[in-house]
C-alpha cells in the first residue's frame, strides 16, 4: 500500500512536465497508475473475504505512537476499489475531454493524480492522525481542482468556498480525533473501533465533533451549498470528487465508526434527521434546475443525505444496504456526470431548455445515460435497485421491532426516493427528449472512445445488479461488524431479525411494494412538472445556506476592514514601537515577579571582547543617527561582523563563518533595495518623538541584557549541549557539531527552515515581478543588441570608447577581433550592456578569474563541513556571493551567463531532494533522517569517508544558492529590466542611465548622485 501511495505521488510530480509536452494524450498513461492499483486490489478480494486483513506498518514517530499504518478490511477495500477504479476511468476520460494547449493542463493532471493518492491513503489508513492528514490533503487538492479555471472569478470563489467549509469542519474533527486517541490510549483506528473508550460526556463530544467534519465533507444541510457551487470545476472533477470520491470521505468515516459509536447519545437522531432533511432539500432543489450539471449536483446532495441515513443508522442490515448504496451511487453518478461532460463538450451547452432530440442523434450516449439513471431511480436489474430494496428492508425491520426512529427514517427516505425518481426523469427528458418549439441539437459525432469510461461504469452497475449475490461475501463481512438491531429496538425486543443477503429478487415483499409506490409517485411528480414548477416558484427558500455563508463572509470582511483601520495606521515606527513596548511590559513584569538575580556576573571571557563590544555599540549609535540610508546599512552591518568576531573568539569558527557570510549577503540585499529608495533618510524619521524612541530603545536594551543574565544564571541542571560533541561523532559520524546538528540531530528543524527560505524568496519575487514570475534569465550571445537606452548614451560614451580602443581593448572588454564579423561571444560581457563610465575592467577580470575558484571553495565547504567549519549553508552562501560578484561587476546579462537556470526550480528541487533523502531511511526499517557512513581506501586520494547526511546537506546547499539567485533576479535583474523599460522610450541623449545595472559599487555609492549629464561623464572619463 505504501508503494501504491508512492506511485501516486511520483505520478503527480512527473505528469505536469509530460502533459505540457504531450498534451491530453498523457492522461492515457496517467490512468495506468490507478488502474494498476485497482488490479492489485482485485487480487486482495479472496484473502479479505476469507477473513484475512492485509496490513502494513511503517513507524513514523514512535514516541507519539504515530506510524504509517495501513489496513485492508472489507470496508476499506471496497472504498479503495471505488477510488482507484472510477479514478482510472475518469483520468482516461480526460484524454478526450481536454484540448491541447489548455491553460494549466499539466498542473491539473498532477493534482488529479495526487488527489487520487490522498483519497486512497485516507480509506486504507489505520492511524487516526495519518487518516486526518490525508483527509486535509483531499481538501487542499479539491480546492486546486475546483479552481482549475483560475481566470474565472466564479471558479476561484467556488474553490475558496469549498475550502473554507470543509476546512472548518476538519478543524472540529481534529479536536474530536485527538480526544478519541487520548481516551482510547491508541492511534490505531482498528483498535479504537474494536475496543472503544468507555462512554462519557467527553467521548460523546469527541464523536459529535468528528461527525461535524464528516457532515461538512459530505455536503449535508446546512453545509451543502458548497457542492453545487463546486460545479464550476471541469466535469471530470465533478464526476470523481463530487460523485465517487471526496464527498464519500464523510460517509466512509461514518461507516468506519458506526460499529463502535452507533449507540453514542445523539449519533442516530443527528444522522437520521440531517440525512432525511438533506435528501429532501437536495431532491426538491434538483427539480428546479435547468443546468444538467446543477441538476446532478443537487441530486448528489440528495443521495448523500440518503447515504448518511442508511450508513449511520447502525444496524447490520442497514450497514449492508449502505455499503451497497455507496458502490451503486459511485457508479451511476460518475456515469451521469461524464455523460453531461460529453453533451457540454459536443453541444456547447448544458441548458436542458436548449437541448432537443439528442437521443436520436446520439443513441449510444442515451443508452449509457439511461442505464445509469435507472440505477439512480432504483429500477431493476441495476445495482441501485438492489441497494434501495436492502435499505427499505433494513429500516422496515427495525421499525417493526419497536424503533420509532426506524419508521421516521423509512418515511423520510421513501419521500426522498419519490423526488429522486422525479429528477431522474427530468434529467433524461431534458438531455435526450424532443421538445416542442426547440430546434434539434446539432451533435458533433467524433471519437467513440469518448464513451468508453461512462459505458464501462454503466455496464458495471448493470452487471453488479444482476450478480449482486457475488458481492454479499465481501459486503457481508463489514455488515457483520454492526449490531443486528438499533438500541431502541433492542430495548423493546431482543429477537434479532434475519440477516439480509443481497439479491436481485427476494420475492413479493413490503420493500418491493415501497419501491413500486415511490416509482409511480415520482413519475407522476415529473408528469406534473409544470404545476410543480409553479408551486416551487411560490415557496420561499427557507433553507438558503449559501446566502448565510455570503453574509458571514461579508461580516468578517467588514470587521477585518474596521479592525485594520484602527490598528494598521501605515506607520512602521508605530508598529515597531507597539511591539517593543508590549515586549518590555510583558517580559519586564515577569522578571519583576522573579525578584531574584544571580549572585555573580562574568563581564567577559576574553579581554578582546571589550573592544569589539565598544565598536558594535558605537556603530549602533551611529546607525541610529545616520542621515543616509546606505551609511545606516553599513553601520548595522558592522554590528553583524562584530557578532561574527565574538563567535570566533569563543572558538565557534563555524558560527563565525556563517555569520560573516550571512551579513555580507544581507548587506548586498539592502544595497539592491536601496536603489529604489531616496538616498537620504527623511527628516521626520529622525526628529519626531526622539525622546520616546530613545526611551523605548534603551528600555529594550536593558531588558534583553537582564534577560540574558537571568537566563544564563538560572541554569541548575547540566545542559544537554555538553553531550552534543559525543552525539555528533558517535551518532552523526562528524566532528563539526553545528553541521551535524543541522543535518542529522535536528534535521526536521532544518527542513522547516528551508521551507521558510523558499517562502521568503517567493515573497520577494511576488513584490517585484509585475505580471508573472519569468523563469528566463537574459543571455548574451553574438547577435545580442545593446539595450534601447544605450544609443541615448552614445555621445557621452564616445570618449571612453576611444580611450579603450587606443589601449587595444574593445568596448566589450575583449581583444579586437582580427576577423570581420566575428561571431564569438566576448569573454567580458559588460561592454554590450553597461555604459563605459560605469565599468571597471579590473573588477570584471578579477571576478571572472575568481568566480570558478569561489564555486570550488563552496563545494569544498559543502562536503568538508561535516568535520570542519562549513556545510551546505555556508557553502551555498559562498556560491551565492560568487554570483553576487558576477552581477555587481557586469549586470544582469552577466548573471544570466553565470547561472542560466530557473532559481524557483532550484529552490523547489533543493527542498524535495532534502526531504526525499530524509525519508529514504524509512524504507530500510529505521527512522527518518537516520544516517550511516561509508569508508574506503582509494588510490591517490587515500582514506575517504562519506556520511549519508551529506545528501541532505546538498539539498540545503541548493536551497541557499537558489535563494541567492532568486534575490538577484528579483531585486537585481528584474529591477534593472523595469528601469530600462522606464527609460527606454526617452530619446534625449542627456537622459540618465537607469540605475539598475549601471550602478558599480566600487565607483560610487547610492549616497552619491548617479552620473546624469554629459559634462559629468566627460569629467569622469578624463579623471
Amino acid at each position: 500500500m505504501i508503494i501504491s501511495l508512492l506511485g501516486f505521488a511520483l505520478a503527480g510530480l512527473v505528469l505536469p512536465s509530460l502533459t505540457a509536452r504531450f498534451g491530453p494524450r498523457m492522461f492515457v498513461v496517467a490512468a495506468v497508475v490507478p488502474a494498476t492499483v485497482f488490479a492489485w486490489l482485485l487480487f486482495q478480494i479472496p484473502a479479505v473475504t476469507r477473513g484475512e486483513t492485509p496490513t502494513e506498518l511503517h513507524p513514523w514517530v514512535p514516541q507519539l505512537d504515530l506510524a504509517f499504518a495501513f489496513r485492508l478490511d472489507a470496508l476499506s477495500l471496497t472504498m479503495a476499489l471505488i477510488v482507484t477504479g472510477v479514478g482510472a476511468l475518469v483520468v482516461l476520460y480526460c484524454a478526450r475531454y481536454f484540448r491541447r494547449g489548455e491553460d494549466g493542463l499539466g498542473r491539473f493532471s498532477g493534482v488529479l493524480l495526487a488527489f487520487a493518492g490522498a483519497m486512497f491513503g485516507l480509506v486504507v489508513s489505520d492511524d487516526i492522525y495519518v487518516l486526518f492528514m490525508f483527509w486535509e490533503a483531499t481538501t487542499v487538492f479539491s480546492y486546486l481542482l475546483i479552481g482549475q479555471y483560475t481566470a474565472k472569478r466564479k471558479s476561484r470563489g467556488a474553490a475558496l468556498q469549498a475550502l473554507l467549509v470543509t476546512t472548518a469542519g476538519g478543524l472540529a474533527m481534529l479536536v474530536g480525533v485527538v480526544i478519541l486517541a487520548v481516551e482510547s490510549g491508541t492511534t490505531r483506528v482498528s483498535q479504537i473501533v474494536a475496543d472503544p473508550p468507555q462512554a462519557s460526556g467527553l467521548v460523546t463530544v469527541a464523536v459529535l465533533l468528528v461527525l461535524v467534519g464528516a457532515l461538512s465533507k459530505s455536503a449535508q444541510v446546512p453545509l451543502h451549498f458548497w457542492l453545487p457551487s463546486a460545479m464550476a470545476a471541469p466535469t471530470p472533477v465533478s464526476a470523481y470528487l463530487h460523485a465517487a470520491a471526496m464527498v464519500k470521505a464523510g460517509i466512509f468515516l461514518i461507516a468506519l465508526l458506526v460499529p463502535a459509536f452507533g449507540d453514542t447519545p445523539g449519533w442516530r437522531p443527528l444522522l437520521v434527521g440531517i440525512g432525511v432533511l438533506t435528501m429532501l432539500v437536495g431532491g426538491w432543489r434538483a427539480l428546479r434546475q435547468h443546468d444538467l450539471k446543477l441538476l446532478l449536483a443537487y441530486g448528489t446532495v440528495s443521495q448523500l443525505g440518503f447515504l448518511t441515513v442508511v450508513v449511520g443508522y447502525g444496524t447490520r442490515n442497514a450497514a449492508l444496504a449502505g455499503i451497497t448504496l455507496i458502490t451503486g451511487h459511485a457508479l451511476f453518478k460518475a456515469t451521469l456526470f461524464l455523460v453531461v461532460g460529453i453533451i457540454d463538450n459536443r453541444l456547447g451547452t448544458r441548458d436542458l431548455r436548449k437541448i432537443s432530440g439528442l437521443g436520436r442523434q446520439a443513441p449510444l450516449l442515451a443508452i449509457v445515460a439511461t442505464l445509469a439513471a435507472a440505477s439512480m431511480a432504483g429500477l431493476p436489474p441495476l445495482l441501485g435497485f438492489v441497494a434501495k430494496e436492502a435499505t427499505f428492508t433494513a429500516l422496515l425491520e427495525d421499525a417493526e421491532h419497536g424503533a420509532p426512529l426506524g419508521l421516521v427514517a423509512l418515511i423520510g427516505v421513501s419521500l426522498g426516493s419519490v423526488l429522486t425518481v422525479a429528477y431522474t426523469a427530468r434529467f433524461l427528458w431534458g438531455a435526450f427528449a424532443r421538445k416542442p418549439g426547440v430546434e434539434p441539437a446539432e451533435f458533433v459525432h467524433e471519437h467513440v472512445d469518448f464513451l468508453i469510461s461512462p459505458a464501462i461504469l454503466a455496464l458495471t452497475s448493470l452487471g453488479l445488479g444482476i450478480a449482486s449475490p457475488l458481492l454479499d461475501p465481501l459486503f457481508g463481512l463489514y455488515a457483520d461488524t454492526v449490531p443486528p438491531l438499533s438500541g431502541e429496538a433492542l430495548a423493546v425486543s431482543s429477537e434479532a431479525p434475519d440477516a439480509v443477503h443481497l439479491a436481485l429478487w427476494h420475492g413479493l415483499e413490503p420493500a418491493l411494494g415501497i419501491s413500486a409506490v415511490t416509482l409511480v409517485l415520482g413519475l407522476a411528480l415529473f408528469a406534473a412538472r409544470t404545476r410543480v414548477s409553479a408551486i416551487q416558484s411560490r415557496v420561499p427558500s427557507l433553507i438558503d445556506s449559501a446566502r448565510g455563508y455570503s453574509r458571514v463572509v461579508h461580516l468578517v470582511d467588514r470587521g477585518a476592514v474596521r479592525l485594520t483601520r484602527v490598528t494598521q495606521t501605515g506607520s512602521l515606527p508605530i508598529y515597531v514601537a507597539t511591539i517593543l513596548v508590549v515586549l518590555v511590559a510583558a517580559v519586564g513584569t515577569a522578571l519583576a515577579l522573579v525578584g531574584e538575580l544571580p549572585g555573580s556576573f562574568r563581564i567577559w571571557d576574553s579581554p578582546a571582547q571589550l573592544p569589539i563590544a565598544i565598536v558594535m555599540g558605537v556603530a549602533t549609535i551611529a546607525a541610529a543617527r545616520a542621515h543616509k540610508r546606505f551609511m545606516a546599512v553599513v553601520l548595522v552591518g558592522v554590528t553583524g561582523y562584530g557578532m561574527a568576531a565574538l563567535f570566533a573568539l569563543q572558538g565557534a569558527a563555524d558560527l563565525a563563518l556563517t555569520q560573516a557570510l550571512v551579513e555580507t549577503v544581507t548587506l548586498v540585499t539592502f544595497v539592491l533595495v536601496l536603489r529604489r529608495l531616496p538616498s537620504a533618510i527623511g527628516q521626520d524619521h529622525g526628529r519626531r518623538h526622539r525622546i520616546v524612541r530613545a526611551v523605548i530603545g534603551v528600555g529594550v536594551g536593558i531588558l534583553m541584557s537582564v534577560v540574558a543574565v537571568v537566563a544564563l544564571g538560572s541554569r541548575i541542571a547540566e545542559p544537554i549541549s555538553l553531550k552534543f560533541p559525543e552525539l555528533a561523532y558517535e551518532g552523526g559520524h562528524g566532528r563539526n557539531v553545528v553541521n551535524v546538528l543541522l543535518v542529522d540531530i535536528r534535521g526536521w528543524d532544518t527542513l522547516g527552515e528551508m521551507s521558510v527560505l523558499v517562502v521568503a524568496a517567493t515573497g520577494v519575487a511576488s513584490l517585484v515581478f509585475l505580471s508573472r514570475r519569468s523563469s528566463d534569465m537574459p543571455r548574451l550571445g553574438p547577435e545580442t543588441e545593446r539595450p534601447r537606452w544605450f544609443a541615448h548614451r552614445k555621445r557621452m560614451a564616445q570618449a571612453p570608447i576611444e580611450a579603450t580602443a587606443s589601449a587595444g581593448v574593445t568596448p566589450d572588454g575583449a581583444a579586437p577581433s582580427q576577423e570581420k564579423g566575428n561571431q564569438r561571444t566576448p569573454w567580458l560581457l559588460a561592454g554590450k550592456t553597461l555604459a563605459p563610465e560605469n565599468r571597471s575592467i579590473i573588477l570584471e577580470v578579477v571576478v571572472r578569474l575568481l568566480f570558478h575558484s569561489a564555486i570550488i571553495v563552496s563545494v569544498y565547504l559543502l562536503f568538508a563541513g561535516h568535520n570542519i567549519p562549513g556545510g551546505g549553508f555556508a557553502g551555498g552562501l559562498v556560491a551565492g556571493l560568487a554570483f553576487v560578484a558576477r552581477y555587481l561587476a557586469a549586470g544582469r546579462f552577466e548573471l544570466g551567463e553565470a547561472a542560466p537556470i530557473d532559481a524557483g526550480k532550484l529552490l523547489g528541487f533543493g527542498v524535495l531532494f532534502a526531504g526525499g533523502t530524509a525519508l529514504v531511511p524509512i524504507f530500510f526499517g529505521v527512522d527518518a533522517l537516520t544516517s550511516t557512513w561509508f569508508e574506503a581506501e582509494l588510490p591517490v586520494i587515500g582514506h575517504l569517508e562519506f556520511v549519508t547526511s551529506t545528501l541532505f546537506d546538498i539539498g540545503v546547499y541548493l536551497v541557499v544558492v537558489g535563494l541567492a539567485l532568486d534575490i538577484l533576479r528579483s531585486l537585481g535583474a528584474e529591477i534593472d529590466r523595469q528601469q530600462e523599460e522606464d527609460h527606454g522610450d526617452e530619446s534625449s541623449p542627456d537622459d540618465g542611465i537607469p540605475g539598475a545595472h549601471e550602478v558599480n559599487t566600487l565607483s560610487h555609492t547610492p549616497d552619491e548622485p548617479t552620473p546624469d549629464t554629459p559634462d559629468t561623464a566627460t569629467e569622469r572619463s578624463t579623471r
